[in-house]
């Protein structure tokens, strides 16, 4: 995906040690940070998915999928386009929530399909899913109640209709 500068890589690579820091190496060499990584066994053994999202210049990014490309453990390496994917990101995010400001949140949690998976007398944890966009939107409204934590699962993207990510 590729707006204002971010974008977003899927990878299939061999399941070995070692892979994930060859790979984060040919970002650093390029002066890229990595804003999110997610790996996952792939749906064959041996294998793996990565999904990767950073920002920079395309004409970089370009020579890193090469690079990327080209590394012995990779097997395919492509940045996505964001309306030729399905792209979804998770957070639950910890607010300071009392019995007088708890339906508030609830509602704005309801709001994004969000959903409380944790109440006690003084917090809440409200866990929602969708683009990052969406959960940026969501965190900004629940900023005002006072953020305790946030934890966010990064970026996963899936090809959409019949082609192989």
């Amino acid at each position: 995906m590729k707006i204002d500068g971010k974008h977003t890589i899927s990878m299939r690579v061999h399941d070995r040690p070692g892979v994930l820091s060859r790979i984060a190496q040919v970002f650093a060499r390029r002066g890229f940070n990595i804003d999110s990584l997610v790996v996952s066994a792939g749906h064959q053994l041996g294998f793996s998915r990565m999904t990767i999202s950073c920002e920079g210049d395309p004409a970089q990014l370009e020579q890193i999928v090469k690079q990327l490309e080209k590394l012995v453990d990779t097997v395919h390496a492509t940045e996505h386009r964001s309306e030729s994917t399905v792209e979804r990101e998770m957070a639950m995010v910890k607010v300071t929530a009392n019995p007088e400001n708890r339906s508030e949140i609830l509602q704005i949690a309801e709001c994004f399909r969000g959903k409380a998976v944790d109440i006690t007398e003084e917090s809440m944890v409200v866990e929602v899913t969708g683009n990052s966009e969406k959960i940026d939107a969501f965190e900004k409204l629940l900023e005002s109640f006072g953020i305790i934590e946030r934890v966010r699962s990064g970026k996963v993207v899936i090809a959409r209709g019949a082609g192989i990510t």
